[in-house]
């Protein structure tokens, strides 16, 4: 589409260099024709350059910012939107009657002042409009419950819990209850890692809109979504710390980092990783396996296998089984930060 575009530019930039060189621009000159060729190509190369930037990446913003928008800004914009028009066309009769080139910008001016300053105004108070019209009865709404019930706990989602994905399929077990909150800075965040050049970042930030979009669709948790209630915080993960302190004090996340940060402030944090560590079958020692051995351990003569689940094993002695399936019993089991390791040895026999 930017290619066409771009080519439509070039042609149109071609065509305006012909008309302006051919109006005489260069009628006098010395070397007229290497002129006149060198401005119709600037012409065309600027038309190739700039026409994408004034047509269709405006375009592509505007229709971002009205899908980031909620129906109540959007109804807000477009009314305050007419609502400043009309003002500006009935200012703008008698200014018209000025002599020019007054009679004829003043109005214009009018008009696009005044739109532009009414939808701004309309979105800002957008709150107010609606209670005071509801409060003259033109309009009736149902009450939406409460974000915070001490029956249905607010749950507020950190952005790397949604691109991991696994929310999905623990909200659908229904191990997972309360409302899931999701601040608008969270969205704001999953927007620009969608709009990353990098095409890893971009997919991992596509990914968390289809998630939390298949999350709205399910239904067995409701997924609220709230205002930036901190806008002077320019940390996503400190607007986060504030919104559940606000509410019922409970985070999910897979940051380590914010993990830290909730504990110290009190605030309960459901951790995905955690949770998946938790659900893994327990061994003890003396335990036997079979495990795949598929690399060299760290140390000297250790070899490493997984479990189905992703667990490590550490087999001593098993750097010179790689690529072989082995019976070990288990020595012992470590818990750490980034997961369990299995410790074992070859079985005997």
């Amino acid at each position: 589409m930017i290619r066409i575009i771009r080519i439509f530019g070039a042609a149109i930039g071609a065509i305006i260099g012909l008309a302006l060189a051919t109006g005489g621009l260069f009628g006098g000159a010395s070397y007229a024709g290497a002129l006149i060729a060198a401005w119709v190509v600037a012409w065309t190369i600027l038309g190739f350059a700039i026409l994408p930037y004034v047509t269709v990446v405006p375009a592509a913003w505007l229709v971002r910012e009205v899908q980031r928008m909620s129906t109540a800004e959007f109804v807000a914009a477009i009314g305050g939107l007419l609502v400043g028009l009309l003002m500006g066309l009935l200012l703008g009769v008698p200014l018209s009657a000025f002599p020019a080139p007054a009679g004829t910008w003043l109005p214009l001016a009018v008009s696009l002042i005044l739109g532009l300053g009414m939808t701004g105004l309309t979105v800002a108070k957008r709150h107010d409009l609606v209670a005071a019209a509801e409060a003259v009865g033109l309009v009736r709404r149902e009450r939406a419950p409460a974000v915070r019930s001490d029956l249905d706990p607010a749950i507020v989602v950190d952005t790397s819990a949604i691109i991991d994905g696994r929310i999905v399929d623990i909200v659908e077990s229904g191990f997972l209850y309360g409302r899931l909150v999701v601040s608008r800075a969270v969205l704001d965040e999953l927007q620009k890692i969608a709009d990353s050049p990098d095409t890893l970042r971009r997919n991992r930030g596509r990914r968390g809109l289809e998630i939390l979009a298949r999350l709205q669709k399910d239904g067995r948790t409701a997924v609220v979504i709230v205002d930036d209630t901190a806008p002077s915080v320019v940390e996503v993960d400190q607007k986060l710390v504030m919104l559940a302190a606000s509410l019922d004090r409970i985070i999910l996340t897979n940051d380590f980092n914010l993990n830290r940060v909730a504990e110290l402030q009190h605030i309960r944090v459901l951790n995905v990783n955690g949770l998946a560590n938790a659900v893994k079958p327990a061994l003890l020692p003396g335990e036997d396996l079979r495990v795949r051995v598929v690399q060299e351990g760290k140390e000297s003569g250790q070899g490493v296998g997984f479990l189905d689940d992703g667990t490590m094993v550490v087999v001593e002695g098993g750097a010179r089984l790689i690529d072989r399936d082995v019976d070990v019993t288990v020595t012992r089991v470590l818990q750490t930060v980034a997961g369990r390791m299995i410790f074992a040895h070859p079985r005997a026999g």
